[in-house]
């Protein structure tokens, strides 16, 4: 099964000039967590809900700073065309959730998250998937959890 077969088409976008306010609420309108951001007609980053918390709020940016002072601009992607199983194995070696899909021509035609994968592909190669995606890295990597 290709990607473009279960990815949401007409995703919501934001501008990188817009304020963080329009894109957290974009995100509840829409019940989001990632949006595309684009700036001249291309795609030039992602903003996430958990972006905003980090690299806003808990740096004393109110809702008027811009989005691309939260975005996250190493775009990571995949195409439309793409086997589901070779997207699992990426979104888990570079641990995301979620991702924006592209066509051949480089032109964003929806976004792809482990839960739509979820409900197509086969349970091993999801299970596979997840364990990447929550795998601890930076920070947490070698920590346990204290009860």
């Amino acid at each position: 099964m290709k990607v473009g077969e279960i990815m949401t088409k007409n995703c919501k976008l934001v501008r990188a000039n817009d304020t963080i306010r329009h894109a957290a609420e974009l995100m509840a309108e829409e019940d989001v967590g990632c949006l595309p951001v684009e700036e001249n007609d291309r795609l030039v980053g992602v903003i996430t809900d958990r972006d905003i918390v980090t690299r806003c709020v808990a740096q004393g940016k109110n809702g008027e700073a811009q989005v691309r002072d939260a975005m996250t601009n190493d775009i990571k992607y995949c195409f439309e065309d793409q086997e589901i199983e070779d997207l699992l194995n990426n979104m888990a070696e570079i641990q995301v959730r979620r991702i924006p899909v592209m066509n051949r021509r480089k032109r964003l035609v929806g976004i792809v998250s482990l839960s739509d994968a979820a409900r197509s592909a086969d349970v091993e190669i999801i299970g596979n998937a997840f364990c990447g995606v929550v795998m601890p890295s930076g920070s947490h990597a070698g920590e346990q959890l204290r009860h």
